[in-house]
């Protein structure tokens, strides 16, 4: 019997607008055990947050999954009515949105936020529910919870907003936390707090969490393996070591050269790479990477690169032509030596 947590499966996202559909996440494939994080990482405009949201089915009206699974447990959550689906979210699944100020209700106090969820969920009474809530503020570590219960978001940081949400998500013991930029926005000193909480959490409930950021040193300390996404598809899959000794496809070099070191020259400058994410209605054909790649060539401009592994002891998964190349090189040299 499978023990994954959540599979998903090719997983097509579209939106319709005015000129017709457009793609917004193509061909998306992972899958999490309980208790493994997995880190997607990429720039914003890469498809991140749609995928999450695509597992939530939070797309809106304009939104919907063109093709593809998304499986809890085995069960398809593609089929699920809307009324089945909320019995989903929050309980088995729990979201932390990357703006927690925009995430919480202005006129509602933090225990009045908390206890519904609680009370939908668990089928507590009201006064359990508040108990229940203020133990789970105590668990996320957040200081004189019996006046945070009772005070409205904007009188709280952002670092305590954070924590509520976090809070918030794992009261009904989710089995899948996904958490959207958990740490934008806060200075490091909370940062590392949020990080430290969420790996506390997962040891001890052991909770599958899907990290999304663009943070890749947040991905190295807190992810098992990596997904880095490019304008709405998987260019690199790896552990999270391997990710970092072996990046094999142009757009992660990029994005780790990017990251700051202190041991840089005074006067160098920073690396970064050029041009912009595409947006959906100027997606470029061939590889997607190819107006920004300094190593595109004529076939990278017109076909579409297949996702495709390169390594036999390891997962490694590479979306590039030219890692293709390499490796058929690799191989008929190996094939040779065999041979003489």
């Amino acid at each position: 019997m499978s023990n994954k947590i959540i599979e998903v499966e090719n997983l097509q996202t579209a939106f319709m607008a005015e000129k017709g559909e457009l793609i917004s996440v193509d061909e998306v494939t992972f899958h999490l055990e309980p208790g493994e994080t997995i880190g997607i990482v990429g720039e914003s405009g890469c498809g991140k947050s749609v995928t999450s949201l695509s597992i939530m089915r939070l797309l809106g009206k304009n939104g919907y999954i063109k093709n593809g699974s998304v499986k809890m447990n085995g069960k398809e959550l593609n089929k699920l009515t809307e009324a089945e689906m909320r019995q989903v979210r929050g309980n088995q699944i729990s979201m932390i949105f990357q703006e927690p100020m925009t995430s919480l209700n202005p006129v509602y106090t933090i225990g009045n936020q908390m206890m519904e969820g609680i009370k939908l969920h668990l089928k507590m009474s009201t006064k359990d529910a508040s108990a229940y809530a203020f133990d789970m503020l105590k668990q996320v570590k957040i200081p004189r919870p019996e006046e945070v219960m009772n005070e409205y978001p904007h009188a709280l940081s952002g670092g305590m907003r954070q924590r509520v949400m976090i809070a918030m998500a794992l009261s009904c013991k989710p089995k899948l936390l996904i958490a959207d930029e958990p740490t934008t926005a806060l200075d490091v000193t909370i940062q590392a707090q949020i990080l430290e909480l969420m790996k506390e959490l997962r040891e001890e409930s052991d909770t599958a969490i899907m990290l999304i950021t663009h943070d890749l040193g947040v991905i190295a300390e807190m992810a098992d393996k990596v997904l880095v996404m490019y304008a709405g598809q998987v260019v690199e899959e790896a552990d999270v070591f391997t990710l970092f000794d072996e990046p094999r496809h142009p757009y992660t070099k990029g994005l780790i050269e990017s990251i700051p070191h202190l041991e840089y020259e005074e006067h160098k400058r920073l690396y970064s790479i050029p041009g912009m994410v595409p947006t959906l209605q100027q997606m470029p054909k061939g590889c997607r990477f190819h107006t920004r790649c300094p190593y595109a060539t004529e076939k990278c401009l017109h076909e579409k690169p297949p996702l495709s592994s390169i390594n036999k002891g390891k997962i490694h998964k590479v979306r590039c032509w030219l890692v293709e190349e390499e490796e058929h090189l690799t191989k008929t040299k190996s094939i040779e030596e065999v041979q003489v």
